[in-house]
């Protein structure tokens, strides 16, 4: 019973969340920034685009690492609980 509860929240989330996306795209942009008509405002886009990218890719691996070093922690742990579980049914 509590499945489908779930979900259906679930779905509605993503469903306004991409509503609030699609409002925040097609939305006017604010008066008081010029427009750059000339070749300036490709390059400078561009420039920043390569600096949105690589400050991107340097926080995904710092993500991935952190995800490996977790999981090899947590693979440590359990595996000491299982030793710990096999020497108290062992004695």
């Amino acid at each position: 019973m509590r499945g489908w509860r779930t979900k259906f929240i679930f779905l509605l989330i993503i469903y306004f969340a991409g509503f609030a996306t699609a409002i925040y795209t097609l939305s006017p942009t604010p008066e008081n920034q010029v427009c750059q008509s000339n070749g300036k405002g490709l390059i400078h886009s561009a420039l920043k685009s390569d600096k949105f990218a690589e400050s991107f890719n340097q926080g995904m691996h710092r993500c991935i690492d952190f995800g490996k070093q977790a999981a090899l922690r947590t693979s440590k742990f359990i595996n000491q609980k299982l030793k710990e579980k096999q020497l108290q049914t062992g004695s």
